[in-house]
């Protein structure tokens, strides 16, 4: 992932308050067994320490790959829209000469991957998945002797990803003007579509951090 000086992270506690606010959908990148491409896996996480929890179905073809080579990339997007390039325009230009870009978040970890297999890890890693999605409790037991996933535990396997690397990335304009950035926040309020609103509200937050970019 290239990162412009003006896209980077501003320091980790961003990258982290940013997934904490309910980013937990993401891509999953193994390297391809010899002679194969490479394979993605969207699939929800949850975070645990220095680590990302996951699982998987058992017939997924993607552990025979992570099986040969542990090394993964694990992808967060959100918060991105599109920018027409009249929002772009410089001041004093035609409207149809601005350059359209596009606007987003993404945080990318890179990882090593422990595969689990034992029943009362697999449930223990469903039981710390369903405290952050369920957090009512709202759910059955996950026990191994228990119905409705004891009985379900053999179909699944689980993933601790080991996070050895976190590249962050807010490209929002940053180097732009204030009135700039400002301007094209208030159109995307005003266009509210898709991501619209929350795109702009990154872009109005990292404004309030950093102010006129400074090289």
């Amino acid at each position: 992932m290239f990162i412009q000086p003006w896209d980077a992270g501003l320091d980790d506690a961003e990258w982290q308050a940013w997934i904490a606010e309910g980013h937990d959908f993401g891509i999953l990148s193994v390297n391809g067994l010899p002679g194969h491409s490479p394979m993605t896996v969207p699939t929800h996480f949850t975070g645990d320490g220095s680590r990302l929890l996951i699982h998987l179905a058992r017939p997924n073809p993607v552990w025979h790959a992570i099986e040969h080579d542990p090394h993964v990339t694990f992808t967060v997007i959100g918060d991105y829209a599109f920018i027409p390039g009249p929002w772009r325009a410089k001041p004093g230009i035609p409207l149809t000469d601005g350059v359209p870009t596009s606007y987003y978040a993404a945080v990318q970890f890179t990882c090593r991957a422990h595969i689990v297999d034992d029943p009362e890890a697999k449930a223990e890693l469903l039981r710390r998945q369903m405290a952050h999605f369920q957090p009512d409790g709202d759910h059955a037991p996950i026990a191994v002797d228990q119905p409705p996933y004891g009985r379900m535990l053999a179909g699944i396997r689980g993933l601790r990803l080991e996070v050895t690397d976190v590249r962050a990335k807010f490209k929002y304009d940053d180097h732009k003007p204030v009135e700039h950035r400002t301007s094209v926040a208030e159109h995307l309020t005003a266009r509210g579509q898709g991501l619209d609103v929350p795109t702009a509200r990154q872009q109005l937050r990292r404004l309030d951090r950093t102010g006129p970019w400074k090289p």
